[in-house]
């Protein structure tokens, strides 16, 4: 509506005379019977709108209305605002989740220890050896004396006071391929208990070329452990209170006591005493703490050597041969210059003497015997002592490669385990194919 006097200028006015016009009909009552039908569309239509199928197509949007002259007596406009440019702010910070706590990582585990065979070899030298590295062919057997058999490889280790200890025993590249028992015995023990105990490792090689040789090296060993283990006590104290000479020349004794015994076993056994025979070697260790005197005693070829500052030592015993021969015997050696009168022998006939009647018969002269080698010690810490038999010292003394191998794996006082001891034993060496057998030492 506008004032009074005023005429219609806008189109908001229509709907005034839309709504009073009298040209639109009354809508009446509808020609169709007022069904439930027809009141629940109406109701439907009322409040979610007409159905679909009702609805008409919206009215077109009425052109707008030619703008009316200005009119002096309405007030001027007012003047347009410039558009305020909407405010940048900068972005509130996003909130982000708080991060879950750090799951504790499960603990690593150790490193594993270094494998024994790390480093370990074959062979060393100039080339491959001949035979096989393992095993080929048993020994034969049999079956009325299996307990004279010997297994291919004896394996043994301890620890006492400032020592650790590793003894093997394993038979030769040529010895396995042709199927011949090991040679070489091994027997380590201890007698007696606490800082009193003594330990003994002796090692014994049978004649080559025998057939019973590893009986008469198992039972060297045997012997010498019953006389080293009855006398225990007193060479423990030998041993502390270092009297050398008592330990030598009681030693001595117990060494021909022994070997005695193997001779006189192998003529009830009906042997030739010098075949069944054996080298021998052996080493006395006190099990006491403050204790580092290492003695060694036998006889018979072999190899002692020390690894000191990463370097060998050979400390064998050398011997003179008048050390165990003595004077001369009929029948072995030179006969004397002079008659016992003091006449001087010019012409020998070579006519032999007639035997006495009144005299008894001489028995046979024995060969000569081996000298008696004997060796005590101070071990220093660090040191590495190792005594062995000549399957074992003969590549030592001649093969360099291999005293460098393992004065590398046994320097330092960390000594090896069982296995890695056993896998540098039997390192082999071009043209040596005996059994080896060997203990060392390790001072801490």
């Amino acid at each position: 509506m506008s004032q009074q006097g005023g005429r219609p200028a806008r189109h908001e006015d229509d709907w005034w005379g839309e709504l009073y016009d009298d040209s639109p009909q009354d809508t009446g009552p509808t020609a169709a019977p007022d069904s439930l039908d027809d009141r629940y569309a109406s109701a439907r239509s009322a409040v979610a709108g007409r159905p679909a199928d009702t609805l008409e197509p919206p009215p077109a949007e009425p052109a707008p209305p030619e703008p009316a002259p200005p009119d002096s007596s309405a007030s001027p406009p007012a003047p347009a605002r410039a558009a305020v440019p909407p405010q940048r702010t900068a972005p509130l910070p996003r909130a982000e989740p708080p991060s879950p706590a750090p799951s504790p990582r499960p603990p690593e585990p150790p490193p594993a220890p270094p494998s024994p065979f790390a480093d370990s070899v074959d062979y060393v030298g100039s080339g491959p050896p001949t035979y096989d590295p393992e095993p080929t062919a048993l020994p034969l057997a049999d079956p009325e004396a299996l307990g004279e058999l010997v297994a291919d490889t004896v394996l043994d280790g301890a620890r006492y006071g400032a020592c650790t200890v590793r003894a093997v025993s394993l038979r030769g590249d040529s010895a396995r391929y042709r199927g011949e028992p090991r040679r070489d015995a091994l027997l380590t023990a201890r007698f007696g208990t606490g800082e009193q105990a003594l330990l003994l490792i002796a090692m014994a090689t049978g004649a080559r070329a025998t057939p019973g040789a590893h009986l008469a090296a198992a039972e060297a060993c045997r012997w010498i452990g019953r006389a080293v283990g009855r006398s225990h006590q007193r060479l423990a104290e030998d041993i502390h209170g270092a009297r050398r000479g008592d330990l030598k020349s009681g030693l001595h004794r117990l060494t021909d006591r022994a070997l005695g015994r193997l001779r006189a076993s192998a003529v009830e056994q009906g042997l030739d005493p010098g075949e069944h025979t054996a080298s021998l070697r052996c080493l006395l260790l006190p099990a006491g703490p403050d204790c580092r005197t290492r003695v060694f005693f036998g006889v018979g070829d072999g190899g002692l050597f020390r690894l000191r500052d990463g370097a060998w030592q050979d400390i064998e015993p050398h011997v003179s041969p008048d050390d165990g021969t003595g004077a001369p015997v009929v029948g072995f050696g030179s006969p004397p210059e002079r008659t016992p009168e003091g006449d001087r022998l010019t012409l020998d006939l070579g006519l032999p003497a007639p035997p006495s009647p009144f005299e008894p018969a001489e028995p046979a002269p024995e060969p000569p015997r081996e000298p008696f080698r004997f060796r005590a010690s101070v071990a220093r810490p660090g040191d590495a002592l190792v005594m062995c038999t000549a399957g074992l010292a003969d590549p030592l003394r001649g093969e360099p490669a291999l005293c460098a191998y393992l004065a590398r794996r046994w320097s330092g006082r960390t000594p090896p385990g069982l296995a890695a001891f056993l896998a540098d034993a039997q390192v082999r060496v071009k043209g040596y194919a005996d059994d080896r057998t060997a203990a060392a030492v390790w001072e801490a």
